[in-house]
């Protein structure tokens, strides 16, 4: 194995493991693209550093600038882990309600936090930290719901990895946040074989999946509306807390995998797609592992507890 000169040599060519345990159907396999094994975390790794080299390489990112972003969690910790390696301050707008996990590495990796109503979630924090681009244009906006490097690096990595490594892939399933993952993996696969469906999961309009957002609640991430999400998807899974849970508690129990709640509403979302064909091989993103989840009692409490204290306190 050779050494790597910088830790963010490690981002991506994660790992895929079968877990098709979890499959209902004896003909479809179900595999688990970890990228929890990412050196800050999570997938969000990913389009942190691609949306920095991208502001780097178009002059908006220059030494001594201030990155500014809003973030309740992954992308606010991958951005403050990479802005300390390059550099760069950073300002994460996050909402008072997020989980103590968070706050506590954003501060490891010297993130300054600039609070944001809790009331309003995530996206207050969206509102305020465009209102703050506005009064600092010396700061740079990375915005990560509407910058074209998240897709654009999914589609460059992502989608390749799981080509390379999955050849027989018939179905690719991923959360529904910024969906970028979806647009960039999902693009990629369709270029190379036309008949690979994919599926969004997202909660019912109105209800809670942490990291995970319901097209029919009116918001559309730009970057989905550009990358033609409509006309990309093949269809949608409904996933709703109880089963979010659920397969988080099943990932580990039967698979081993400690991963957190919207990697278990994915897990939940492909095993929904496997009722429904009668073959293939379906792979779904493990977004994050559950440590930055352990105050969520995810793993021991009575379910409808963990779904009170995940609607109180944002975690991811």
């Amino acid at each position: 194995m050779p050494v790597h000169s910088s830790i963010l040599d490690l981002v991506g060519n994660t790992p895929v493991v079968d877990v098709s345990q979890l499959s209902p159907n004896p003909g479809v396999r179900i595999l688990a693209k970890l990228e929890g094994m990412n050196p800050a975390g999570s997938v969000k790794d990913r389009i942190a550093l691609a949306m920095v080299l991208d502001a780097e390489a178009d002059g908006r990112l220059t030494p001594g600038k201030t990155i500014l972003e809003p973030s309740s969690g992954n992308t606010g910790i991958a951005l403050a882990m990479i802005a300390k390696m390059r550099g760069y301050r950073i300002k994460i707008v996050l909402p008072g309600n997020v989980s103590s996990e968070r706050r506590h590495l954003l501060e490891v990796w010297g993130a300054e936090i600039i609070p944001s109503p809790a009331a309003q979630g995530s996206n207050g924090a969206v509102k305020l930290a465009q209102e703050l681009s506005l009064e600092h244009p010396e700061w740079v906006f990375l915005y990560q719901y509407a910058n074209q490097a998240n897709p654009q690096t999914h589609y460059d990595s992502t989608g390749p990895e799981i080509w390379r490594d999955v050849p027989d892939i018939t179905h690719f399933v991923a959360g529904l946040g910024t969906s970028g993952t979806l647009m960039g993996v999902g693009t990629y696969l369709k270029e190379q074989n036309p008949d690979i469906k994919i599926y969004a999961v997202e909660p019912p309009a109105g209800e809670t999946v942490e990291a995970l957002r319901s097209l029919e609640d009116g918001y559309i991430p730009p970057v989905f509306d550009k990358w033609g999400g409509y006309d990309l998807l093949d269809g949608k899974r409904i996933v709703r807390p109880p089963e979010s849970i659920e397969f988080t508690r099943r990932l580990a129990d039967e698979c081993g995998i400690f991963a957190g709640i919207s990697s278990g509403a994915a897990a939940a979302g492909a095993a929904r797609v496997a009722e429904k064909i009668d073959e293939g091989v379906i792979v779904f993103i493990v977004c994050d592992f559950g440590w930055k989840y352990l105050s969520t009692g995810a793993w021991a409490g009575e379910i409808d507890d963990v779904i009170a204290n995940v609607e109180d306190v944002i975690y991811f």
